[in-house]
């Protein structure tokens, strides 16, 4: 009887961890939409550079936390999935919305950059993989920085989990990770500087509207 039960309690503990398992069925549909905007803006795309833009050295070095980016986005996805649900759907309302306008502004407002140094002089390995990342990644369809606005998503989360709350230096370690994810777009001339404030706007309008307002704690 009481290896019945506490079987029957961890089947139920496991359709609950799984419960919510259709939300990782978004990311093929946007990377459908995705992959069909990067294909579509190519040549007729307005230049978003401004002069501040130009007065950010190119450092090569920051290739590593830019890349850092992808571990981060999956690490925070599955660890809020698991041990935080109520953060997690929260979480993930906010950079659905966010990922979703994101892709209407790229096929209603085709945008690109012309920042990216033309003169490959220096000869190390990050700067091999830059090449690679330019030779792969379109400079187009950059405003807002996704890169930028899922970092401040998953940093907003982060600050409010209550299970990460207990061990601030873990916190303050994953916002300074990534806040050097955040520079790192810009340092390697990724992104201007108004793809990143367009981050930060979406982020913070988002962030209102569904933590404030569709899921406000009762």
């Amino acid at each position: 009887m009481g290896y019945r039960m506490r079987e029957e309690g961890e089947n139920m503990l496991t359709k609950e961890k799984l419960r919510y398992w259709w939300t990782a069925l978004y990311f093929p549909v946007y990377m459908f939409f995705f992959t069909m905007a990067e294909r579509m803006v190519t040549e007729d795309f307005h230049i978003i550079n401004i002069g501040l833009d130009d007065k950010i050295p190119f450092v090569e070095w920051f290739i590593f936390p830019y890349y850092i980016w992808f571990p981060f986005m999956a690490l925070f996805f599955v660890m809020f999935f698991f041990r935080d649900k109520e953060e997690y759907i929260r979480m993930i309302a906010l950079l659905y919305a966010g990922m979703t306008l994101f892709i209407i502004i790229s096929f209603a407002y085709p945008n690109g950059l012309t920042l990216r140094p033309e003169n490959m002089e220096r000869e190390n390995i990050a700067m091999r993989i830059v090449a690679s990342l330019y030779g792969t990644d379109t400079p187009t369809n950059v405003f807002p920085s996704i890169h930028v606005f899922n970092t401040l998503g998953v940093l907003i989360a982060v600050w409010r989990s209550r299970i990460i709350a207990k061990k601030p230096a873990c916190k303050w370690g994953i916002t300074l990770l990534g806040t050097l994810i955040i520079c790192s777009t810009v340092f390697l001339k990724q992104h201007s500087i108004v793809d990143v404030i367009g981050a930060f706007v979406l982020a913070a309008v988002l962030y209102a509207v569904v933590y404030r307002w569709l899921m406000a704690e009762k």
